[in-house]
């Protein structure tokens, strides 16, 4: 894809983006109803994009952007009310226009006389054309006859809501008429809404312009004056005192100081970051052994202070990169806010969303990772867990649910958490249906927590019909395995009637990482310091077995261990005897969810560029990749939600060993 067509789908991305939030705000409008600013940028919107789409060829996309934005003209002249029914529509079809810039970004134009079609039939339904009262008698004929069609509307709809019409005469100097007509017309809409702006020639002086300004407002002519400073009606404009000694000069400087970055450059620049770390530590151990044969020299202090200010300089480099590259997750919360209101509407279920930690910044790349299994999320908490207005009613619960999103940050990770306040998990169906699908035998002894894990497993579900929204046995495994690939767990709290809550631990960044090396035989490790909650030593008897399985009594409770080296060879160490005098755990997980690592040196804390493995190696086992350390020595790093898995299950006896 050539930079210009990267430019084109960066912009329609951003155009969609904020075509979605004034729809969100139509459904949400003000105490004094839907404002015609927020429809207005909706079809300015869409207007740029069908602009812009035409100009890159885009036929498909032009064509539907128009079709669209003449629903949106119709909805500006009153023509079409604003309803759920339309907002649904408009939501439907602002998807279909990401679908369609997708397949643009892949080459691909789509045929949209379907689309076309539905917009059509649409458009005919729901047009409300109907004939207009005259206004003759309540305003001047002179003003209405230059009116246009949408500021007429908006004079009916001002008068149908039994607002007051002021107009003010302003003659201003043509030396700056440009600023005072702008103060005027922002000291006007915060009063009420400004209908139009009209050139006049009567009675203007020399050097000077004239307009009528139409407006209306709810409040009475006293406080107006008060607030624009001149009553509602004749108005002088303020003549300054003194003529600008020096006339602006135009420019064509842009006002904004934004650019637009495509990600894949920062990515070259952290790739870049990357290497010159290693350039970094290999400095470091030069300076070493120089250290080692001319003891503290000049020319090794020169060395130290060059090594310690590219380091700095290096950090410094690196924390900017990757401040770019952060978002508020408030984009994601927003997108969520869509698909909890369309779903709550299609199924019957009302539901309010309450948002909370918007500010919170985590990498753009992770961010786009977690989409669609906190999207997964809230269409099952709609599906399964929020009860119908009825049943919410017979149990003292209001009709209405409640979902909640959080995000907050802890550590070098982001926790978003998502909540409803329905009926629970209800851990005796998943029972019945693991016991159903043979995932457990009759009479197996298993507790809630193992139970509620079920529910991450491809095509389990408890969903005895199939929904648009969910009971089709997927998502929730979707949700497993894009958090596991970005190094994040996943925790899940529900208790009956109350509520259920999903906790996302996420890092907040996987460009460049801090992690813990390792050295397990004669292999050297990285492991993610995101994943891991504590390290420690033990000696050789500190170890218990029951039924054959490693503990460790972690202050009261018993911590499941087992040798890192028992997963890639399995066997490995079978005699104690093999073990060194003193080992290491390394602790990941949280609360019943955590376990440890055994291992047999902590060789240190270390940043590290974690790449992909290759499609030679893809779907190996208990791996997140490898990067580079020492001497370009390249080691591979430990991916510790597989290896967490894996000791859980083997300890709980659900899979042989």
């Amino acid at each position: 894809m050539n930079s210009s067509k990267k430019e084109f789908i960066s912009e329609a991305e951003e155009l969609l983006e904020e075509a979605r939030e004034h729809l969100l705000e139509l459904q949400e409008p003000a105490e004094t109803g839907v404002t015609p600013d927020t429809v207005n940028a909706l079809f300015r919107s869409i207007h740029t994009l069908k602009g812009i789409s035409g100009l890159f060829g885009l036929e498909g996309l032009k064509d539907l952007s128009h079709a669209i934005e003449e629903i949106l003209d119709s909805l500006r002249l009153g023509n079409i009310e604003v309803t759920d029914d339309v907002i649904s529509f408009l939501f439907k079809n602002i998807d279909i226009l990401r679908e369609l810039l997708k397949n643009a970004g892949q080459g691909n134009d789509l045929d949209v006389t379907p689309y076309l079609e539905d917009i059509e039939v649409f458009g005919r339904k729901t047009s409300n054309r109907q004939k207009q009262e005259s206004l003759s008698g309540i305003i001047d004929e002179a003003i209405i006859s230059v009116l246009s069609n949408y500021e007429e509307q908006r004079l009916r709809a001002n008068i149908k809501n039994n607002r007051a019409i002021f107009i003010i005469n302003a003659v201003l100097s043509l030396a700056d008429f440009d600023k005072s007509l702008s103060e005027l017309t922002e000291k006007i809409k915060k009063e009420g809404e400004l209908i139009s702006t009209l050139p006049t020639a009567e009675d203007i002086p020399p050097d000077s312009i004239g307009f009528k300004l139409l407006f209306a407002s709810g409040k009475n002519p006293d406080s107006l004056k008060a607030a624009l400073g001149v009553a509602p009606g004749q108005i002088a404009g303020r003549r300054p005192e003194k003529a600008s000694a020096q006339k602006p000069q135009s420019s064509l400087k842009s006002i904004s100081t934004t650019v637009r970055v495509d990600i894949e450059k920062l990515d070259g620049i952290l790739n870049t970051i990357g290497e010159l770390t290693l350039t970094r530590g290999a400095i470091k151990r030069i300076e070493r052994e120089l250290a080692g044969i001319y003891g503290h020299s000049e020319l090794v202090f020169d060395i130290h202070r060059a090594s310690r200010n590219l380091e700095r300089r290096l950090s410094e480099l690196q924390q900017q990169v990757l401040e770019i590259r952060m978002v508020p997750i408030g984009q994601i919360f927003s997108r969520l806010a869509q698909i909890v209101k369309r779903y709550s509407r299609e199924i019957g279920k009302p539901v309010n969303l309450t948002v909370f930690g918007e500010e919170t910044e985590l990498d753009k790349f992770i961010a786009e990772e977690i989409v669609d299994p906190l999207m997964h999320i809230v269409r099952n908490a709609i599906d399964h867990g929020i009860e119908s207005p009825e049943e919410r009613k017979r149990k003292g619960k209001p009709e209405k649910g409640t979902i909640m999103l959080k995000a907050f940050q802890r550590g070098n990770n982001v926790i978003v958490e998502t909540e409803d306040d329905g009926r629970g998990i209800d851990t005796e169906m998943i029972r019945k249906k693991a016991l159903e699908k043979g995932i457990i035998t009759a009479g197996t002894e298993i507790d809630d927590t193992e139970l509620i894990g079920f529910i991450f497993r491809a095509g389990f579900s408890t969903k005895e019909t199939v929904t648009e929204v969910s009971g089709r046995g997927v998502g929730m495994d979707v949700v497993k395995d894009r958090i596991s690939s970005i190094h994040g767990f996943v925790d899940v709290r529900t208790e009956k009637n109350i509520y259920t809550r999903f906790s996302l631990t996420i890092p907040i960044t996987l460009a460049i990482i801090k992690s813990l090396l390792v050295r397990v035989g004669i292999n050297t490790f990285a492991l993610p310091l995101s994943s891991i909650s504590e390290t420690l030593i033990i000696g050789r008897d500190a170890l218990q077995s029951i039924e054959g399985k490693k503990v460790y009594n972690l202050r009261g409770d018993l911590l499941p261990v087992m040798q890192v080296s028992d997963f890639f060879e399995p066997g490995s160490h079978t005699h104690e005897s093999d073990y060194h005098e003193s080992r290491y755990i390394v602790v990941s997980g949280y609360g019943e969810r955590r376990v440890g690592l055994l291992v047999d040196e902590l060789i240190g804390g270390q940043e590290i560029v974690i790449r992909s493995l290759g499609r030679y190696f893809e779907g190996l086992k208990g791996f997140a990749g490898v990067t580079e350390i020492g001497r370009h020595n390249v080691i591979l790093v430990i991916d510790v939600e597989t290896l967490t898995e894996e000791i859980l299950l083997r300890h709980k006896g659900l899979v042989h060993v």
